[in-house]
């Protein structure tokens, strides 16, 4: 036995807080009736679980997959706005993948996808502090003290403050300045946010690692598996 939310992320269908919202809106029955209530139980080897109607089962083997995201893909499942999504290149794939986390739709870089439900979860929850690097090339030059502000944490928009990232030039350009940044936190938008903050605007961002997984010289728009050594080191987080 275990629980209808659990279930669903496990089938790949949603993860667990999208499984949370399907069953609150009556998207799921067990055995012909809805359920609109967290906590039920369900039997993964005698109930019928359905979704709109359509029957899901679990899948047993795992996918891990890291992809680099081009500027201009949203990274969700489907977008109102009609704009190109991440998982448009992947409706072929031989199971249902899900994005791990938000990659935004002007940024570039490694994104994580899974059907385990289990791992998404682990890496998005804040407690677990995964790191994310960033390359990021921003305005104008960047100089020690305004990095030394970024690695002790700067105040946001919003009135907030960021925990301490690490920050290290990279190299200087024509008027320009890269850094790479790390950090462990996911607010929306953070690092454009954090260079603003200390007066620099971010011109591009490329993620080059997430939880220890490394970007390296994976092509633009391509995707491979991730090894059993790296899939792992996530579980280890």
């Amino acid at each position: 036995m275990m629980r209808l939310q659990k279930y669903l992320a496990l089938s790949g269908v949603a993860s667990r807080r999208a499984s949370e919202k399907l069953i609150a809106e009556g998207h799921v029955a067990v055995n012909g009736a809805t359920v609109t209530e967290m906590g039920v139980q369900v039997d993964e080897t005698a109930d019928l679980i359905t979704v709109d109607g359509q029957p899901v089962t679990l899948e047993t083997e795992k996918h891990y997959l890291a992809y680099y995201k081009p500027v201009g893909e949203v990274t969700t499942v489907s977008d109102p706005e009609g704009r190109a999504t991440v998982m448009d290149r992947f409706r072929d794939y031989p199971v249902r993948l899900y994005p791990v986390g938000r990659l935004d739709y002007d940024s570039e870089g490694l994104l994580l996808l899974t059907n385990d439900g289990d791992l998404m979860n682990s890496l998005l929850h804040p407690s677990h502090e995964v790191e994310k690097a960033y390359l990021v090339k921003v305005s104008n030059h960047v100089s020690e003290e305004t990095l030394r502000r970024l690695r002790a944490g700067v105040t946001l928009d919003d009135g907030r403050m960021t925990s301490p990232a690490e920050a290290r030039l990279v190299r200087y350009e024509t008027f320009a300045s890269v850094v790479l940044v790390t950090i462990h936190e996911g607010r929306n938008r953070q690092v454009r946010r954090m260079f603003s903050a200390v007066g620099h605007e971010v011109v591009s961002l490329k993620r080059v690692g997430f939880a220890g997984i490394k970007l390296g010289d994976l092509p633009r728009g391509q995707w491979r598996r991730l090894t059993d050594r790296e899939v792992a080191r996530l579980k280890e987080l």
